[in-house]
């Protein structure tokens, strides 16, 4: 099969880049949110816009969607919140003295981290904040959210009714080099995590294995216990900066600055896969039925077979850098700097895929599964990854 698909549709409303891209719960509407300082929902069903965002006084740097509200933060120092079905802004919030750079929705709280050093926990459906998070000595990047009741045994907790909201637990990445963990209700730092020599680009939560996984400007990935903030691995092997990580099934897939992404076993810290083929920086990724999805500084998202490494599919359509993926139904959706919204119909080679671990599966006998997990992933095919023409 040819190595390049073209998009079933291409969204150009917007009149600035897409800086990020949300898919609701219900997976029935995505978020753009634009350097033109609006954000547009789209319909999964029909692919048009059916929402346009009007307010924000500068361009909106993050977005997440609701299946009933819209939240966008942006350069002009503030956060809205929106009905979906009206477009009506429903809050402004207000507080932060610089450019506000990640949000996150967590259960009634909405947290909010910001190049003016702090982070701020805020009440969903009211515009007063609750917290403020202050002790980083540059800007707040990234966030994860979770509970001490996700990651402490029953017997380590005793605490009283009253006092489960005291429970959460917010994580923030800096680029002053640390990551620090604090206690929601009293804005108390619970652990300062260091290590990490360079900023703080993206952070991977896995609470029910108490571990937090780190990407880092200074070339490595790190993970650490919560409870204790003891750092467990340190993941060396990229050439250039960590911009994004994903988790699947304890696996770690971690994109990077010197052009590839890289499959580590979590448990060990063992690097089993390298994706190559790309022409710049990896900006997103995202895994889907055992395919890897990139999208990449030189305008193209890609599809690797995610065990071999073996590249399946170059999307080209875009001019400039892919911010985003999302991934719904069997299409892939590109969110780009040069504005577009394009929409990719993923069908073929998910179901040669399926095919295919379907054959796997079917002529391995019970002896043949012996053998460590990443022998599977070593796979000479591996090798086939630099071939821009895989199957």
């Amino acid at each position: 099969m040819g190595n390049s698909g073209s998009a079933v549709k291409v969204c150009t409303d917007h009149q600035g880049g897409i800086n990020w891209l949300s898919l609701s719960p219900d997976g029935q509407r995505l978020l753009t949110g634009s350097e033109d300082g609006t954000a547009r929902l789209w319909s999964t069903a029909d692919s048009q816009c059916h929402g346009h965002f009007q307010g924000h006084e500068s361009y909106i740097t993050f977005c997440h969607l609701e299946n009933e509200a819209a939240f966008t933060c942006s350069a002009d120092h503030t956060i809205r919140k929106w009905d979906v079905m009206t477009g009506q802004c429903l809050a402004i919030y207000r507080g932060h003295t610089s450019i506000v750079n990640r949000i996150l929705v967590a259960k009634d709280y909405l947290f909010s981290g910001s190049y003016d050093r702090t982070a701020r926990c805020w009440s969903v459906d009211k515009e007063k904040q609750i917290q403020e998070f202050r002790g980083h000595r540059n800007c707040v990047l990234t966030l994860a959210h979770y509970s001490s009741r996700d990651v402490l045994e029953e017997e380590e907790e005793e605490e009283e009714e009253e006092e489960k909201a005291s429970r959460d637990l917010l994580v923030t990445g800096s680029t002053d080099c640390t990551v620090k963990v604090w206690w929601v209700s009293s804005g108390r730092c619970y652990q300062t995590l260091l290590g990490h020599t360079g900023a703080v680009l993206c952070l991977i939560l896995d609470a029910p294995n108490r571990e937090l996984f780190s990407g880092s400007t200074d070339y490595t990935i790190r993970t650490w216990n919560i409870v204790t903030g003891e750092q467990l691995k340190v993941f060396k092997e990229h050439q250039g900066s960590v911009i994004c990580l994903e988790l699947v099934n304890r696996h770690l897939y971690s994109g990077s600055a010197d052009r590839t992404v890289k499959c580590w076993l979590a448990d060990t810290g063992e690097r089993i896969q390298t994706y190559k083929a790309h022409k710049h920086s990896v900006s997103t990724l995202k895994y889907h039925a055992g395919i890897l999805f990139t999208g990449s500084g030189d305008a193209c998202a890609r599809a690797f077979n995610s065990r071999s490494g073996v590249l399946q599919k170059i999307f080209r359509g875009h001019k400039f850098i892919i911010n985003c993926i999302q991934i719904h139904n069997e299409l892939l959706y590109t969110a780009s700097h040069d504005g577009t919204l394009r929409i990719w119909d993923i069908r073929g080679i998910c179901k040669r895929n399926k095919r295919r671990l379907k054959k796997e599966r079917s002529g391995q006998g019970r002896g043949s599964q012996k053998g460590s997990l990443s022998r599977l992933f070593n796979n000479k095919v591996g090798c086939m990854v630099q071939q821009e023409n895989g199957e």
